[in-house]
């Protein structure tokens, strides 16, 4: 059968997510060849814990490449096609192996694990009391809380990998010990699977790329290097550190398995890689995943922008290792598929997501119904964690139809509050809002997106935005189909077909009016949770 398979061109992604592992093999224009996906255990040993068995990620990374390559060979293309591959993954998620043995020392901390919540007190306070030096100076009290978000871009926060590392450390005798005696490797889960496929303890490749780095509070972002200081600060050993390199170039090639001696040649964060899947690579340009909740990413350029509105200043990617890099600000929804999960799961309201669209589709506007979805407080630009959810401008007039409505509405808000803020930080307009993420499967959903957000709002056929970016970023360090990332018409081919263009159908009056229901209903909904003393 082998002599009878077509030999072609085409590109991997491994896609590492937070409960699943996909491989997607792409050709020159974004058509997925063949695929596979796999999802792997979760552990919740205490609440507000979750972990990751770091084997098991690599097991079902492995298992996902050979089995799509079975896939590939069964559609008539040798698995000798797939040129070169690129990986994505969730990002800040910390896994620990010993430098000795390429075995974890323990399970990884996911990105979403709370336990470092005194950590990020503790740390609090050493900034106010011991500050941090920044610019040859040393910074204490709330001169230090800005200095350490001008060298990483970040907050002191539960989600970033340093805090989660040095949990590990104090908690795990097996970390200390390693840490202690220089056999201790640390990686974001990009980190690790690259040094996994390329040989592990047999000369396998130790490093990260700059968008991951970005997420652990140790990258300085103007030098895009592990910073001494922010070592020294949250008490860690640069020897646990891998090596940063570019989101585009040859890292290494695969040891074994069906993909033996490709090389690795794209690696990017999952928000970063779908800004670059949506070819969102200029200044202005911006997308948004919207799955539970949202993330918004917003190319700045070549400088590091320092947000006054609580965004997040992070790297959008590097092209090769001599590459400018390309900034952006981020912004995070707590709240988006996750409303309407609730209206169908506790409400009882629709019986699919699906239906959220037809319901929402009855009822021309929300009757004066805002619901604002804090359901967890809210998140850039208002942070406030006392905020609750609030449901407001009911009458007896309000229907299932206006509630549907309400909820898609409050998405769109969050998003308008999100862009105006990076608007603000800016000065730059913004060209298309690109979106993904199976929230935007529904027309009424873009729609009314659209019209609220007032911009145009394009979603393409093929959402797979994530693995296609690491797959964008792979081949360009390949320069495979011509592909250049620094050169965006290079891409013109790439994911075009079945592209839809929602543009807004209200006026601009229209759209201010319902902006100032909705800061009015924000408002009201703050400063509700009272925060009781131990």
């Amino acid at each position: 059968m082998a002599s009878q398979l077509r030999h072609g061109e085409f590109v991997g992604s491994l896609d590492c997510g937070t409960t699943s592992t996909r491989f997607l093999i792409f050709d020159r224009y974004a058509n997925i060849v063949a695929s596979h996906q796999i999802e792997f255990p979760q552990y919740y040993p205490e609440p507000s814990w979750h972990e990751h068995d770091a084997e098991q990620i690599m097991e079902s990374c492995e298992a996902c490449i050979d089995q799509a390559c079975v896939e590939l060979e069964k559609v008539g293309w040798t698995k000798e096609s797939v040129k070169v591959i690129g990986i994505t993954n969730q990002r800040e998620t910390a896994v620990v192996w010993s430098r000795k043995t390429g075995k974890p020392l323990s399970r990884a901390i996911v990105w979403d694990d709370a336990r470092t919540h005194t950590l990020v007190a503790h740390h609090e306070k050493k900034l106010a009391e011991q500050g941090i030096e920044h610019e040859g100076t040393l910074k204490k009290g709330e001169d230090a809380v800005v200095a350490l978000k001008k060298l990483t871009g970040l907050p002191l926060s539960t989600y970033f990998s340093a805090l989660k590392v040095r949990w590990m450390i104090d908690h795990w005798e097996a970390v200390r010990k390693a840490h202690d005696e220089d056999d201790l490797l640390f990686g974001t889960v990009e980190s690790w699977i690259v040094y996994s496929l390329t040989g592990g303890a047999q000369g396998g490749v130790h490093i990260t790329d700059v968008t991951n780095a970005s997420r652990t509070l140790l990258l300085n972002l103007n030098t895009l290097q592990f910073d001494p200081v922010l070592l020294n600060f949250f008490g860690l050993k640069s020897s646990i550190l891998p090596k940063v390199a570019s989101s585009s170039e040859i890292y290494g090639n695969i040891a074994r398995g069906a993909l033996k001696g490709v090389p690795i040649g794209g690696l990017a964060g999952d928000q970063q890689a779908a800004l670059v899947g949506n070819k969102c690579l200029s200044p202005g340009e911006a997308k948004c995943t919207y799955g539970t909740g949202a993330f918004l990413l917003f190319c700045t350029g070549n400088e590091p922008v320092t947000s006054q509105h609580g965004l997040l200043t992070t790297v959008a990617y590097q092209n090769g290792p001599n590459g400018k890099p390309v900034y952006c600000l981020e912004g995070a929804i707590g709240v988006a598929g996750s409303a309407i999960k609730w209206l169908r799961d506790s409400m009882n309201m629709v019986k699919s997501a699906a239906e959220i669209n037809t319901l929402a589709a009855k009822a021309t506007n929300t009757g004066g119904l805002y619901f604002v979805t804090a359901f967890g407080g809210l998140f850039a630009p208002y942070w406030d964690p006392s905020a609750t959810g609030m449901i407001i401008g009911m009458s007896s007039y309000t229907t299932p139809a206006h509630f549907a409505r309400a909820t898609l509405e409050a998405n769109a808000f969050m998003t308008r509050a999100l862009l105006n803020s990076m608007k603000s930080d800016t000065g730059i307009e913004l060209k298309d809002l690109k979106v993904d993420g199976g929230m935007t499967n529904g027309d009424m959903v873009m729609s009314v997106l659209a019209d609220l957000a007032g911009t145009n709002v394009v979603r393409p056929e093929m959402r797979e935005s994530t693995a296609l970016g690491s797959a964008l970023l792979a081949g360009s360090a390949i320069k495979l189909f011509g592909w250049d990332i620094s050169k965006p018409e290079t891409l013109h081919e790439v994911n075009t077909a079945g592209s839809q263009t929602f543009e807004p159908q209200i006026s601009q009056e229209e759209r201010d009016k319902r902006w100032r229901g909705w800061q009015r209903a924000v408002e009201r909904c703050r400063g509700w949770t009272e925060v009781e003393e131990d």
